[in-house]
């Protein structure tokens, strides 16, 4: 019996896995990787210093706890070269594996920014828990971290590294944080804490190179010729669905690689769930919906061939930022037609996002306001019933 095969062992590919064997516990699993397997939770990641851990102690299994708890093969550091989809085969770099299903939760890529300077090859990206050891490898006490990018990942990592005692200067073209999630009212109560608690903010300039000085310290260069003089460059300015294996193999992809409800991409033999994944029309890179799509998927893949495939719901599933000295609670309009209505009291600010009929489509709730999370979930439509 061919296996079903899994490309990725992040939250995606072990939530997957993990479901499908409550349903399944004889069908052949391999799952494949690029890093070494360990499962943790990637949201940890950014919060690290205040959960008081270090790179190791993330790791919540190790890959052999993992391959035993799940009775499944990983294989680990390998590379997936190419999909052949007639012959439903993935190439690696030294072996071809056949799959009886395939599915693809290997998650996105961090956006490279085009930087000059002899110094832009070591700016830290943090993606994975291997990115994230080599950059606790060169913090220092009192490190002075320049972070280029002013999102949800960028804002997180300055709250966390901020009340640890390091510096933290941060740059960004937007005019104010989170501006691609909140309004502005918002981001300025974020940007407002988090200056407060020391981060230089250097906004509305966008970073357009990074050069080692004499001094050992690496100089940002900011579109108006400022520089931000740094002992480590972390670059946070989002991420992309990975989808060019996926469109190389002649799979539908838009903003992540196309998946209806059921999870089936254009081939009827592949699935794909997680941060390369649009389902729906909805590309929503965050742990609430992969694990309702993990669900759904693990019990689609264990039905019978006559079974009717499960078919994802999104209910209210808000995004929590974890700003712990400004907290933000936010979720997207449903419907973007529509304004924005702000209260804001300092750092505090109600925002809600309605229609022409003045019906709610979207909220964002900051400090002290997030008390007020399950009143506005319960008023706020669903993504997808």
């Amino acid at each position: 019996m061919d296996p079903i095969i899994i490309i990725g062992t992040g939250l995606a590919g072990y939530s997957v896995a993990r479901e499908f064997r409550k349903h399944d516990t004889a069908t052949p699993v391999v799952l494949i990787t690029r890093d070494d397997g360990a499962s943790y939770y990637k949201p940890d990641i950014s919060e690290a210093h205040a959960k008081d851990k270090g790179a190791p102690e993330l790791v919540q299994k190790t890959v052999e706890e993992m391959a035993a708890m799940l009775d499944v093969t990983v294989r680990t550091h390998e590379q997936v070269e190419a999909i052949d989809r007639e012959a439903h085969q993935v190439q690696l770099a030294s072996e071809t594996l056949t799959y009886s299903r395939l599915v693809l939760a290997w998650g996105a890529d961090p956006i490279v920014l085009n930087l000059a300077g002899d110094a832009a090859d070591r700016v830290h990206k943090v993606n994975n828990l291997m990115d994230y050891r080599a950059f606790r490898d060169n913090l220092e006490a009192g490190s002075h971290v320049a972070i280029l990018g002013a999102g949800l990942i960028g804002c997180e990592f300055a709250n966390d590294l901020i009340q640890y005692g390091y510096k933290v200067s941060v740059a960004d073209p937007a005019d104010w944080p989170l501006a691609q999630l909140v309004p502005k009212a918002a981001g300025e109560a974020v940007r407002t804490a988090l200056a407060h608690a020391g981060v230089d903010w250097h906004l509305g300039h966008a970073a357009t190179g990074v050069h080692q000085g004499d001094d050992d310290r690496y100089h940002v260069v900011l579109d108006d010729d400022s520089q931000i003089n740094a002992d480590v460059v972390l670059s946070a300015v989002g991420l992309r669905a990975g989808t060019a294996l996926a469109e190389a193999a002649g799979l539908e992809v838009d903003r992540g690689i196309v998946v209806d409800r059921t999870l089936v991409t254009s081939d009827p033999d592949i699935y794909a769930l997680g941060d390369c994944a649009e389902v729906d029309g909805h590309w929503r890179p965050y742990v609430g919906p992969l694990m309702q799509c993990a669900r759904v998927l693990g019990k689609t893949l264990a039905a019978g061939a006559d079974d009717e495939p499960g078919r994802v719901k999104y209910p209210t599933l808000p995004i929590i930022i974890k700003t712990h000295v400004c907290p933000v609670i936010v979720y997207p309009p449903v419907d973007p037609h529509g304004e924005w209505q702000i209260e804001r009291d300092g750092t505090a600010v109600e925002g809600r996002f309605v229609d022409g009929d003045g019906r709610l489509q979207g909220f964002v709730l900051t400090g002290e306001a997030t008390q007020k999370r399950r009143d506005y979930i319960k008023e706020a439509p669903s993504l997808l019933d």
